[in-house]
């Protein structure tokens, strides 16, 4: 618009962004968050399961082979969607969080707070936003290197959050140079 200034991107050189992300019943127009779990710039995390709402009723196997989580584990240990929303309002007042499946887990998140009748008190976007070109060039190398650093068991949220963060901190990094090994005669 003629006469507005363009918003300050965040500077997270020095700091890690807040980083969000979720595991859904599945990838299609019906699906729902099975669970949610979230990183902070300062390392604090949470995860929950989520207990479905009356009305959220499919269920995608594919998506289970991927997150590991049934239908049986989000019955019998997931909150209810109050619960989860007021908590993530609570921690996350006024933050702006990042995912890197923006288009699904923004979704995910609105089916979530109006399942809750709720809204949320904090920003959801994308994590493109925050990459150079020369970064995410090398996003899917630097992520499957931080995966393997991590060896982490499971597939869930808040775990994938971490993984997500610590991506974007290694490709922040300066370069320093690998030390050059023995001189060989």
């Amino acid at each position: 618009m003629p006469g507005s200034t363009p918003l300050p991107t965040p500077d997270f050189a020095d700091s890690a962004p807040a980083v969000l992300d979720i595991e859904a019943s599945g990838f299609g127009r019906d699906s729902y968050p099975v669970e949610v779990g979230f990183v902070l710039a300062d390392g604090q995390s949470y995860c929950s399961l989520i207990r479905p709402a009356p009305t959220w009723t499919h269920w995608d196997p594919d998506a289970e082979r991927v997150h590991h989580i049934t239908k049986e584990i989000v019955m019998r240990h997931g909150r209810e969607v109050t619960e989860v929303a007021t908590q993530l309002n609570e921690r996350l007042r006024g933050l702006t969080l990042y995912c890197d499946g923006w288009a699904h887990d923004y979704v995910w998140l609105n089916v979530l707070f109006d399942a809750a009748g709720m809204a949320p008190t904090f920003k959801l976007d994308n994590l493109r936003a925050l990459l150079t070109d020369k970064e995410a060039a090398f996003w899917n190398v630097v992520k499957k290197q931080i995966t393997t650093e991590m060896r982490l068991q499971r597939h869930r949220a808040s775990s994938d959050a971490k993984i997500l963060q610590r991506t974007l901190m290694r490709l922040r990094e300066p370069l320093t140079p690998r030390p050059k090994g023995p001189a060989r005669a």
